[in-house]
């Protein structure tokens, strides 16, 4: 039986509250853009609503991205846990997490690494074409320096980690290439102004500095969890421990989570470019993107076999195959039908695993799209709720919240999307 969902109004998930933009004015959550999220006030919201019904409450958030769900949890009061497959996307939000830390050592490491980056005068390595492509020859050198005084005065500890970000959030505005709402970087395009990188590290510092004594001041709980783990698998978490989740899963339409962060990863040497992002990211993530099916090479029947006892079996096998005959008139001949059958066979797994850490009566709370590849419509939010059913949540229900995909000049269909709320009760 589909029970009520709550009225959204009374949680206000807005249209323009919805997504990570508004994050980018709160304190912590704007030390590093990462639009593939969601709003920390919708989350509080929900977070407190479930607190005053349930004692002991803990959060989970599967799909952690920057730790948005685990800080707005530690503001309401909550434990929480987030899960992040993306080593370096995961390394950021355990980053995050360490606001509650003591601001004069990190002020002093920032210090002194600002001090011996000025001082520095050798050489700038030979650094990958995309960082050259990037930045001036003048920017290069200081960011340079700046991460050859990290390195020097780097100990493992908070301090080093608090100032590992600092330099990592600067990175793009010290670009003068252009950047996409999402984190693509565009060499093509350019900004005005971009930051000189001393000065926006030491502005990024005091920031951080400013916003650490601020939730320190609220008296904020601080025992929130990133851990680096696979959603398929949620390993690390104990069994019935999970009173809510909040999250905003990967959607199935093709954007690339691994390439997000990959002028920061070439930065810090971690890829050397594209080709290197399936070994050291894309490989742990949610098959949401064809580059990843591809570099794979999946096929289509072992896929839909995982799926083959799913209530929608035949709808998306049907989906499958025409993707398949549609790639077929198009230049890139993308592997749709494969990311289509491999993301189902993914999140078939996210939800045996969030069954089995949820308690009974636990609620689920999935921030959604649908999809439509070469213009094929694929229904995410009625899938991805029989997938909870068929994992033994009891009943779901979707809202609406917006429209997507209603603008079709330069689209490349005209197929109506929305994105909404899948509100699983367990």
């Amino acid at each position: 039986m589909v029970q009520q969902i709550p009225d959204l109004r009374s949680i206000n998930l807005e249209r323009s509250k919805s997504t990570f933009t508004h994050n980018m004015t709160l304190p912590v959550h704007c030390w590093y853009r990462f639009p593939a999220g969601f709003s920390a006030e919708w989350v509080e919201g929900v977070v407190q609503s479930h607190k005053e019904l349930v004692d002991g409450l803990a959060v989970l958030d599967p799909f952690s991205g920057v730790g948005t769900a685990v800080l707005a949890a530690e503001k309401s009061g909550v434990h929480a846990y987030g899960i992040e497959a993306q080593p370096f996307i995961a390394r950021i939000a355990q980053a995050k997490l360490l606001w509650y830390e003591d601001r004069k050592d990190f002020f002093e490491i920032a210090q002194a690494i600002l001090n011996s980056a000025q001082s520095r005068s050798e050489s700038i390595p030979d650094y990958p074409p995309l960082i050259q492509k990037c930045y001036t020859e003048g920017a290069i050198r200081k960011l340079h320096n700046l991460q050859c005084a990290w390195e020097e005065h780097q100990d493992g500890g908070p301090a080093s980690k608090l100032a590992w970000l600092a330099i990592v959030s600067i990175l793009r505005a010290c670009s003068f290439a252009g950047t996409a709402p999402w984190q693509y970087v565009l060499p093509r395009k350019s900004k005005r102004k971009p930051l000189l990188p001393y000065e926006a590290f030491s502005t990024q510092v005091h920031r951080m500095l400013s916003d650490m004594a601020i939730c320190q001041t609220l008296g904020m709980r601080h025992d929130g969890r990133i851990l680096q783990e696979d959603a398929r698998s949620c390993i690390g978490i104990r069994d019935g421990s999970i009173g809510l989740v909040v999250t905003s899963p990967p959607y199935a339409n093709n954007y690339d989570y691994a390439d997000a962060t990959r002028l920061e990863m070439t930065f810090w040497g971690e890829v050397r470019g594209w080709g290197d992002l399936q070994e050291n990211a894309r490989r742990w993530l949610i098959r949401s993107c064809s580059q990843h099916v591809s570099i794979e090479r999946l096929t289509l029947a072992p896929l839909l076999e995982t799926l083959s006892d799913v209530p929608f079996h035949t709808e998306i096998a049907d989906v499958c195959e025409t993707l398949a005959q549609e790639r077929l008139t198009h230049g890139g001949k993308k592997d749709y039908h494969l990311m289509v059958a491999a993301y189902f066979s993914d999140m078939k797994k996210v939800w045996e695993s969030l069954r089995r850490v949820c308690s009974e009566g636990s609620e689920v709370w999935f921030v959604v799209g649908d999809s439509a590849p070469y213009g094929v419509h694929v229904p995410v939010d009625e899938w991805l709720g029989e997938l909870a059913l068929l994992a033994g949540f009891k009943s779901y229900r979707f809202q609406k919240s917006r429209d997507r995909n209603i603008k079709w000049k330069n689209r490349k269909h005209r197929i109506p999307l929305h994105e909404g709320l899948l509100w699983v009760q367990g």
